[in-house]
C-alpha cells in the first residue's frame, strides 16, 4: 500500500507537469507514454502465441503521433497522413517472411495496437489544441484528467461503502453500479468546480463531459479487463510499482478520449 501511495503522489506530479511546462513538454511526455503503452499491449498478446510486428508498429506510432503534433504546431495539412500508408502496408509484407501459423493474426493485432493505443493518446494530445489549433492550452487535458481521476475515487470510495450491484461481474467482479453513480458524482462535481475556473466552457458543457468520461471510462476498464482475462495475467506490465503497467493506468482515457474529443469539438466548432 505504502509503495502504491508513493507511485501514485510522485507519477500524478510529473502528469500534472507536463501539462504545465508548455505544448512540448506535453507533446515529449505523453508520446513516451503512448509508447511504452503500445509496448505493453504487444508483450500482452504475445503471452497467447501472437507475434505482432512491434518494430514497424513503434515506427508508425511514432510518426502518427508526431504528424498529429506537426498539424497543431506546423499547420501540416492532413494529406501528409498519407505518408504513413506505405509503411502500414509494410506490416502485410514482413508477414510474408516469416514462418508462422497464423500470419492474419500477428497482422491483425498490430493494427489492433494503433486502434487500441495510439490514437486514443493522439486524441488526447489533441485535446490541448482545441481551443486553438495552433496554440497549447493546458485545461482540456488537465480537465480530462481531473474528472477521470474523480471518478475513479468516487467509484472506489462508493463502490466499497455502498456497492452491491455487481455491473460487469464476468469482467470485473468487484465493479458495482453504486460505484459506478458514485463516480459520477463526484465528476460531476469536480466538473462544477473546473467551469468555476475555467469560465471559457459553461459548466452544462463540463457535465456533458464529465458523464461521458465516466461511461466511456468505466468501458475502457473493462475493455482492458477482459484483455487482461483472456490472457491470464493481473497487469499489464511493472512501469509504476504498485500500480501495474501504463496501460492499467490509461485504461479508461483509452475509450473515453476519441468520445470527449469529438463531443467537444461538435460543440466548439
Amino acid at each position: 500500500m505504502k509503495t502504491r501511495a508513493i507511485t501514485a503522489f510522485f507519477f500524478t506530479i510529473v502528469m500534472l507537469g507536463s501539462i504545465f511546462l508548455g505544448g512540448y513538454t506535453f507533446t515529449g511526455f505523453y508520446l513516451i507514454l503512448s509508447i511504452i503503452a503500445l509496448f505493453e499491449f504487444f508483450k500482452l498478446v504475445k503471452i497467447s502465441g501472437i507475434r505482432p510486428h512491434r518494430n514497424i508498429a513503434v515506427v508508425v506510432a511514432t510518426l502518427i503521433f508526431l504528424m498529429t503534433a506537426g498539424y497543431h504546431y506546423l499547420q501540416f495539412e492532413t494529406k501528409y497522413m498519407l505518408l504513413i500508408v506505405p509503411l502500414l502496408f509494410s506490416v502485410f509484407i514482413s508477414e510474408l517472411y516469416k514462418k508462422n501459423k497464423i500470419p492474419f493474426a500477428n497482422i491483425s493485432y498490430t493494427f489492433v495496437g494503433f486502434v487500441y493505443v495510439t490514437v486514443p493518446f493522439c486524441f488526447f494530445y489533441s485535446l490541448g489544441f482545441l481551443a486553438d489549433t495552433y496554440e497549447y492550452s493546458f485545461h482540456l487535458p488537465l480537465a480530462f484528467l481531473l474528472m477521470l481521476w474523480a471518478s475513479d475515487t468516487g467509484a472506489y470510495l462508493f463502490g466499497v461503502k455502498f456497492g452491491k450491484t455487481r455491473l460487469f461481474e464476468r469482467h470485473s467482479p468487484k465493479k458495482s453500479w453504486e460505484g459506478f453513480f458514485g463516480g459520477m458524482f463526484t465528476s460531476v462535481l469536480a466538473a462544477y468546480l473546473i467551469s468555476i475556473y475555467f469560465i471559457e466552457i459553461s459548466f452544462s458543457v463540463w457535465a456533458g463531459m464529465a458523464a461521458l468520461i465516466v461511461i466511456f471510462g468505466t468501458l475502457g476498464d473493462l475493455v482492458e479487463s477482459m484483455l487482461k482475462r483472456s490472457l491470464d495475467v493481473k497487469d499489464s506490465g511493472s512501469f509504476l510499482p504498485g500500480h501495474g503497467g501504463i496501460l492499467d493506468r490509461f485504461d479508461g482515457l483509452l475509450i473515453a478520449a476519441p468520445v470527449v474529443y469529438t463531443y467537444l469539438y461538435l460543440i466548439i466548432n
